[in-house]
């Protein structure tokens, strides 16, 4: 499987702090998977303080790992955010919506790409959530709390729905992400009419099939899209980075909600992955974020598609 069609958009990006400065970004990538299309589209990327990805892990153990990619010592991490878009038969199906531009000003440049690659939000026949974390959430709504994927049936796996939806879930949650709470609850509430629910294991769209991921949210659900040829599996946040989390799996993701299920989740999957040589899209790898998990002694490594 090779990448068949990248787009390179002029742009420009603010940082707050910073100046403005001009620069080429990734727009979407695509591959030709039997008689569909699959392109990830940038959506931006985050800013996120080391602490928030790396938890508590000691820092001289982190920068061991961190200082072959070259961040041992960074104070902050800026993971990309790569959608999906799967073009097959009558369904254009968009796994997650991006941030909007309510989250970061790094991210939310979703429109650019669909319109790089001539979609716009109308074409979208579904939008397959595998979360609900702002990044993947909260640019499912225009400027006028109305869906912006206006033609588009949306789905999330039930659990997942029941988690973001419960009153309670302000109360409960870390202070810290309280926000997610509050923006996840007031999306949902929009879109809670016409949502389609799933569990895993459920065929959630023809050849779309939903896999329990659980840990980075209580229902993370990643999904496998079969062909006749191939497989490739869409993880969203499961595998969150391209360092840690394949050179030490085992260690705890600070981004988790549940730290130890999710080390459980990832080391797992990514035995998987290898073994069976499996093609994902991760939505916090380097972009374009396609790519499969090699072993490497008792870790493994990202080896980015070509």
């Amino acid at each position: 499987m090779k990448i068949s069609r990248r787009t390179l958009i002029s742009g420009v990006i603010a940082v707050a702090g910073s100046a403005v400065l001009p620069r080429i970004a990734w727009a979407n990538t695509t591959l030709s998977l039997g008689a569909g299309m699959l392109d990830t589209l940038s959506d931006g990327h985050l800013m996120l303080p080391r602490s928030f990805v790396l938890g508590d892990i000691p820092v001289a153990e982190a920068d061991a790992v961190l200082e072959p990619f070259g961040l041992a010592g960074a104070a902050s991490l800026l993971p990309d955010c790569n959608l999906t878009l799967w073009r097959g038969d009558d369904r254009t199906v968009l796994f997650d919506a991006g941030s909007g531009p309510d989250f970061m000003p790094t991210a939310g440049h979703l429109m650019a790409a669909m319109d790089a690659l001539g979609i716009t939000p109308e074409d979208v026949t579904d939008v397959v959530f595998t979360h609900g974390h702002p990044d993947h959430l909260w640019g499912a709504l225009d400027d006028f709390d109305e869906p912006l994927f206006a033609n588009a049936q949306h789905h999330m796996g039930q659990i997942e729905w029941d988690y973001w939806t419960d009153p309670a879930l302000p109360d409960t949650i870390a202070a810290d992400r309280l926000t997610f709470a509050v923006g996840a609850a007031r999306r949902l509430e929009v879109l809670a009419e016409g949502i389609n629910l799933f569990n895993d294991g459920d065929e959630v769209l023809p050849g779309i099939t939903a896999r329990a991921t659980h840990g980075h949210t209580p229902g993370h659900m990643a999904f496998e899209i079969a062909t006749e040829e191939e497989t490739v599996m869409v993880l969203g946040d499961c595998v969150a980075n391209h360092h840690i989390a394949f050179v030490r799996p085992d260690w705890p993701n600070g981004s988790d909600q549940d730290t130890a299920q999710g080390a459980e989740t990832r080391a797992a999957l990514l035995a998987q992955l290898a073994d069976t040589g499996t093609v994902f899209a991760g939505f916090h790898l380097p972009a374009p974020g396609l790519g499969r998990a090699v072993r490497d002694g008792n870790a493994f490594r990202f080896e980015p598609l070509t």
